[in-house]
């Protein structure tokens, strides 16, 4: 499967955007959340995960706040109001998605 990598890993990329979402509706830091998702069979990695986080926040889709009490300060990011709408819009094209591809890949008989 090494020749379909790319194609792979950019089918992959907006699911990943799409779990954080949902996974992020209650508060969770980023190495939390490396483990929720390949729990859930989203596999990423730090560098993938890390500058996805940050720019889902600059667009406005997750808030974050720090947690410094305690012996590591980490940084909680939680799903804004406007990243719930986006969600739910992705998830609802997901699954018309979903129905399409299933419709293309059922055999004749």
């Amino acid at each position: 499967m090494e020749e379909f990598e790319t194609q792979l890993q950019e089918l992959r990329r907006g699911t990943v955007v799409l779990a954080c979402l949902q996974l992020l509706r209650g508060a969770g830091y980023g190495y939390s959340l490396l483990e929720q998702l390949g729990d859930h069979g989203f596999y990423t990695d730090a560098n993938t995960l890390y500058p996805l986080l940050r720019r889902l926040e600059k667009q406005g889709y997750l808030t974050s706040e720090w947690n410094t009490e305690e012996a590591r300060p980490r940084k909680f990011y939680r799903t804004s109001l406007d990243g719930i709408r986006l969600a739910d819009a992705l998830t609802t094209e997901w699954r018309s998605l979903t129905t399409a591809i299933a419709s293309l890949t059922k055999e004749e008989h």
